[in-house]
């Protein structure tokens, strides 16, 4: 099979899931919740095209004459791609309920509780970690970086710089899921705060 075709498909994959992973990351700083509505509704067309190209992957290829290896490398964000299917579509639906329930007051600012769900772990990084799996998967579609296996030999395709690169990247994905825990731990004590001050005045009240 074409190379071109391989690299085409895996290329286009990373591209749509590194865009869903950069609009999800400013998912929680919206100024509106009419802002964080639109994105929500953005991100969620961007994760149905990641899937789509996952299911275009294996159907080009069975279609294309030769072996391809796009298939093996749309493995790698495989994994994320479904904790985002499942865990982190419905997370971000109930964003986008929230943010559309203020739809006759566009321009009000977006209530805490909202901001930290729009900052769950579960919603940004696995789309993150699935951008970075799908461009670690571009250099095995254009056959760079060969799996042991088929005739090729158990020492070759990993070690050297590939083994530095797989480190790299597993480094980078233990960052982003602490950057992402951090993150809505900042934000989630200020669902509590306004509950914390209604029952300090209930108290200085009955004093």
């Amino acid at each position: 099979m074409d190379t071109v075709v391989d690299v085409t498909l895996i290329g286009t994959l990373a591209a749509v899931w590194l865009a869903a992973g950069l609009l999800a990351d400013g998912l929680s700083t919206a100024g509106t919740a009419l802002l964080m509505r639109r994105r929500a509704r953005l991100l969620t067309g961007l994760i149905a095209a990641g899937a789509g190209i996952f299911v275009a992957v294996p159907t080009v290829t069975a279609l294309t004459p030769g072996v391809s290896a796009a298939p093996t490398a749309a493995l790698l964000p495989a994994l994320p791609a479904l904790i985002v299917l499942t865990a982190g579509l419905r997370r971000l639906s109930w964003v986008r309920r929230g943010a559309g329930a203020f739809a006759t007051a566009p321009l009000a600012p977006v209530p805490p509780a909202l901001r930290a769900a729009a900052a769950h772990p579960l919603i940004a990084a696995p789309l993150q970690v699935a951008g970075l799996a799908a461009v670690v998967g571009l250099p095995l579609a254009a056959g760079l970086v060969q799996l042991p296996g088929d005739g090729v030999p158990a020492t070759t395709g990993f070690p050297g710089l590939a083994g530095v690169a797989l480190t790299l990247v597993a480094a980078a994905v233990v960052a982003i899921g602490v950057r992402a825990v951090l993150r809505h731990s900042r934000l989630a004590p200020l669902v509590l705060a306004p509950i914390s001050h209604a029952r300090e005045r209930v108290r200085a009240t009955a004093r």
